[in-house]
């Protein structure tokens, strides 16, 4: 007789409860790092020389002399403080995904952890690129087709608050936006589309990538071509790496099958 195939999984069984504290001490950590980062960006550089950074892109192409404005008594403490702690939140997301990752983990598969870590580090990546590039590339183009179409009797100095608020948006459209290859290798994984079919589908993908930047970004063009354009390259991105990913996440079992000589 043939031994049985090991489960990998044998022994790793723990009570609810135990799961319970684990996933409680995970989030005790991620929430410390938080606080962490965002102690540390409160001494350097500051609530105000971070507030400063991030509207760097805009007083940069704004008349000379021009500055932001505060509309509301408590918006030029508040909103600084609300940016600090939205970039002491990126500044460990790292870390924080990393708790998600040790805590789901070993329930996984050897198989199921070579697809699911690549994709939690990737995800995390083309999202920062994702922010990046709204910050050095869309913010400045925006504020000069303001500033190109503002009326010579009008001052442009916008407020604070709106500002971040903006901004904040964008950067989420931007980083979300920059995961349309995760989202097309993880349907292309499970079976939900094939390779084929992703690439028919390219020319709706076209039309449906600037009907959304049409909705989701400000009404200039310079934002929606810059957010159509990128997700359309990312969408062909996805194709190969789609490819690729499923190539190298295969089940053993799966592997076999494709692998068996057709009789």
């Amino acid at each position: 007789m043939t031994e049985p195939e090991k489960d990998e999984l044998a022994g790793t069984e723990a009570p609810f409860v135990s799961h319970l504290v684990e996933l409680r001490d995970r989030l005790i950590r991620a929430l410390i790092a938080i606080i962490v980062g965002f102690g540390l960006l409160c001494i350097w550089p500051g609530t105000g020389g971070l507030y400063d950074l991030l509207a760097a892109p805009m007083t940069a192409n704004l008349p000379a002399g021009t500055k932001l404005i505060a509309t509301n008594v408590f918006s030029p403490f508040l909103v600084p403080l609300k940016m600090t702690l939205m970039a002491g939140f990126l500044l460990v997301l790292p870390y924080v995904l990393y708790q998600v990752w040790a805590f789901v983990a070993p329930g996984l598969y050897s198989h199921e952890k070579r697809m699911v870590l690549p994709l939690v580090v990737s995800s995390t990546i083309l999202f920062f690129v994702g922010v990046g590039f709204c910050y050095g590339i869309v913010i400045p183009g925006l504020t000069r087709f303001i500033v190109a179409m503002t009326p010579a009797s009008v001052n442009a100095a916008p407020d604070i608050e709106q500002y971040f608020g903006t901004v904040l948006t964008l950067f989420l459209v931007f980083g979300i936006a920059f995961e349309v290859p995760i989202a097309v290798v993880v349907l292309a994984r499970i079976g939900i589309v094939s390779i084929e079919q992703l690439k028919a589908w390219r020319g709706y993908f076209v039309v449906g990538s600037f009907i959304v930047a049409a909705i989701v970004t400000p009404p200039d063009v310079i934002s929606q071509l810059a957010l159509a354009i990128p997700m359309i390259i990312l969408y062909e991105a996805g194709i190969i790496a789609a490819r690729i990913f499923i190539r190298n996440t295969q089940s053993p079992e799966a592997a076999a099958e494709e692998n068996k000589p057709a009789a």
